[in-house]
């Protein structure tokens, strides 16, 4: 008993339907998270600028109190 050429392919292609629905739900989720952790990179980077820049800002301070003693 032989299976139905055009049945098997009518399941393959219903599998083929499936796995790239699944791969675009997955790759909306992945893009999503991307912009996600882009834009916290962003926010990250903005605080470690000004970190630093304060960071700067209180050694040049206590150079400056340095040389007056």
């Amino acid at each position: 008993m032989s299976s139905d050429p055009l049945s098997d392919l009518e399941n393959k292609i219903d599998q083929l339907v499936e796995l790239s629905e699944r791969l675009q739900k997955e790759n909306t989720g992945l893009r999503q998270r991307e912009s996600t952790l882009l834009r916290e990179k962003g926010q990250l980077m903005e605080k470690t600028e000004q970190a630093r820049s304060r960071v700067e800002s209180m050694i040049s301070r206590l150079k400056a109190l340095n040389t007056e003693a």
